[in-house]
């Protein structure tokens, strides 16, 4: 099943900019751009040459009052990115200009943020367990539900007719799209669930939980495939690779773990100096992105974020 990655010959980069520590890091749909949203109130725009060669150019987006804790990009167009903050508003930028376009006051701190995948809606989940859907045209709310439960991370299927919420009883909560009816609740885990990402190829979704599992759900059965059982912290963070062949997961454990999604098997660990808070895989070539609490000698954050996958000289 898809390809063969010789994890073996590759190496990680380091990418330095940020002031504070890198809470979230997203590619574009063409795999020519890197994302990273930062304690420091910036997200940067890092234009990335998947061989690794050439001096590496980032420009800077400026206008957030709080940190930015989520970003994600128009999965139809390489240059538009939505940013999500703790300052209660969601801003939409041109990474060419590097101008704010649009901007929409919310009613609390954004902690989540995901596009559907025609590029027509946008959800916001925020710390008070509340949705806000955007029309991203108008960039104006659509929708807006309140939950009465902890709400983690959202997303919407490949179909955009399924949405998920991972939430703090345990469960995966599957609504219909765009009337927000409940379809199933997925009982996933025993503890709460952090994480969510959908296979790109459709068939799966995976999901992270605080009990240190990932587990993998048939999306047409809404079955348990299998668990991956490497990590011994909560999982906060789980990404496919763009074949759907491997998935990566992190934690406070001092390491990545990627595994074969057929088979359940780690076929590699990245190890990293602390807690991770986002792993993303580029929708066109085996690199991933990676960001966490680090810190240095002095104890202070740094802003840095690594790329796994270019291959050794």
């Amino acid at each position: 099943m898809g390809e063969t990655i010789p994890f073996k010959n590759l190496h990680s980069r380091e990418y330095t900019g940020h002031k504070k520590k890198v809470h979230s890091v997203a590619w574009n749909c063409s795999g020519t751009k890197l994302a990273s949203g930062s304690v420091d109130q910036t997200a940067r725009v890092w234009l990335i040459e998947p061989h690794g060669h050439g001096k590496v150019k980032d420009i800077e987006l400026k206008g957030h009052a709080d940190s930015v804790d989520q970003l994600c990009w128009d999965p139809k167009h390489a240059d538009l990115i939505a940013t999500a903050s703790g300052d209660k508003t969601v801003r939409l930028w041109d990474v060419r200009s590097g101008k704010c376009s649009q901007q929409a006051e919310l009613s609390g701190e954004n902690i989540n943020i995901t596009y559907k995948p025609d590029g027509t809606h946008i959800a916001v989940g925020n710390r008070d367990d509340e949705l806000t859907i955007l029309d991203v045209r108008k960039f104006k709310p659509i929708h807006k539900r309140k939950f009465g439960y902890e709400v983690n991370e959202i997303a919407w299927d490949m179909t955009g007719e399924m949405f998920f919420l991972t939430t703090g009883n345990g469960t995966v909560e599957v609504l219909s799209y765009p009337s927000l009816r409940p379809l199933d609740t997925v009982m996933a885990h025993t503890a709460g669930c952090y994480c969510i990402a959908i296979d790109p190829m459709g068939r799966y979704f995976a999901v992270g939980s605080a009990d240190s599992l990932v587990s993998l759900w048939d999306i047409s059965e809404m079955l348990c495939v299998r668990t991956f059982m490497k990590l011994e912290w909560p999982v906060r963070t789980i990404s496919f690779n763009y074949s759907g062949t491997y998935i990566a997961s992190a934690s406070e454990d001092l390491f990545i773990d990627i595994s074969n999604v057929q088979t359940g098997r780690m076929v590699h660990q990245i190890p990293c100096r602390a807690a991770m808070n986002s792993v993303e895989w580029n929708p066109k070539y085996n690199l991933l992105a990676y960001a966490g609490d680090d810190k240095n000698k002095y104890q202070a954050d740094e802003g840095v974020f690594r790329i796994f996958g270019f291959e050794n000289a």
